[in-house]
């Protein structure tokens, strides 16, 4: 079956039959190629146009449900709806009781001065380890700091804290000013000196998995965390029960990778004008390509009995590179301009202008002063 239907179909060949030089000119291309051709454009266009989708979507996508309902909403909305997307997505990771077969569980490992590297029991697929940097604002209102008080008081220790109150009232009676310096000064002392908490988990033999802490619990750059910690940290897994990958394939229906979206494929009738104006001239540089290799048998050389014909194929390959060079280009750039941070761009530079416009105005007449 014919991926355009006729009378377009044969208006279409013949008009590029017609810039190829038809019919003076001979042009040995069979409709069934030149069918071939066309869904092999219509096919590349879909891919720039999806890619750029998927690419300006994809905060919108991950995640996500793969049925249509879900994939619709994705595209034609800007939120993110984290309560009903984050919740499903992340039972269906983790298998949770909500969506999958297995039981997420909770478990922590006893954390030791100046050790680093911890191991997790085989069969254990980790899904969040609660290691991380501790809130600045608590920090700031009741840590120990950084060997001087926050809160006034003397040095090498947490400091006596010299707003009115307990700790709970400090809190409540500090102006609402006070508390952001405090917590801008203790950010910007965070960023200097004290490393963020991370980790990295890399695979152990047995199915075991080697956990990476940093900094280093109770090192020389830990700054009291591992007692902030309790000494523990906490952690959250499922049993895979020795198959991971039964666990994965249980759970297919959620979007990981930019090539799990599913994209209908498009037809000529799908394509909007300027889309068919763009891969009609994909079409003929296809149509230009594949006629300068049928012309370059023999490197274009044709004996015949009275003497020998040399066929002009190089300049349609050049030409065909060209054309395709241009168009992708072409493609890439408008695309380009339509994504959401250009178009963002562009309205904030409206705003702006539009603003500056607004000071210039004068009063309208009459007007009243109240």
């Amino acid at each position: 079956m014919s991926i355009i239907s006729e009378p377009e179909r044969s208006d279409l060949y013949k008009k590029v039959k017609h810039v190829l030089g038809a019919p003076l000119r001979s042009v040995e291309l069979e409709e069934e190629q030149m069918d071939t051709l066309l869904e092999f454009s219509i096919d590349e266009y879909s891919q720039y146009v999806q890619d750029w989708l998927t690419e300006s979507q994809w905060t919108n996508l991950y995640n996500l449900n793969m049925d249509t309902q879900s994939l619709s909403k994705a595209f034609t909305t800007r939120s993110l709806d984290y309560e009903t997307r984050y919740t499903y997505a992340y039972s269906k990771i983790v298998g949770l009781q909500a969506g999958g077969d297995s039981v997420l569980k909770k478990d922590f490992i006893q954390l030791v001065h100046n050790q680093q590297i911890y191991e997790i029991p085989e069969n254990r697929e980790l899904n969040e380890l609660l290691w991380f940097t501790p809130a600045t604002l608590n920090n700031s209102m009741f840590g120990a700091g950084f060997g001087f008080g926050e809160f006034g008081g003397g040095i090498g220790g947490a400091g006596g804290f010299a707003q009115m109150g307990n700790m709970a009232g400090s809190y409540f009676m500090m102006p609402a000013f006070d508390v952001m310096l405090r917590m801008a000064d203790r950010n910007l002392k965070q960023r200097l000196i004290v490393g963020d908490l991370t980790y990295r988990i890399t695979a152990l033999p047995e199915g075991k998995k080697a956990l990476h802490l940093y900094n280093t619990p109770g090192g020389k750059f830990d700054f009291s965390n591992i007692g902030f910690n309790e000494y523990r940290c906490w952690y959250w897994y499922y049993d895979t029960n020795g198959d991971r990958d039964d666990c994965l394939a249980k759970n297919p229906d959620i979007v990981r990778l930019p090539s799990d979206i599913p994209f209908e494929p498009l037809n000529w009738q799908d394509l909007n004008t300027p889309a068919q104006q763009w891969v009609r001239r994909w079409f003929t540089a296809y149509c230009k390509e594949t006629l300068g290799r049928i012309w370059g048998k023999y490197s274009g050389n044709l004996k015949t009995p009275d003497s020998e014909l040399t066929l002009d194929y190089v300049s349609l390959l050049g030409e065909a590179k060209d054309e395709r060079v241009k168009l992708e280009e072409e493609l890439k750039l408008r695309l380009e301009r339509l994504s959401p941070v250009k178009q963002m761009e562009k309205e904030a530079l409206i705003s702006e202008n539009l603003n500056k416009q607004l000071k210039f105005r004068a009063f309208p007449s009459p007007y009243n002063v109240i």
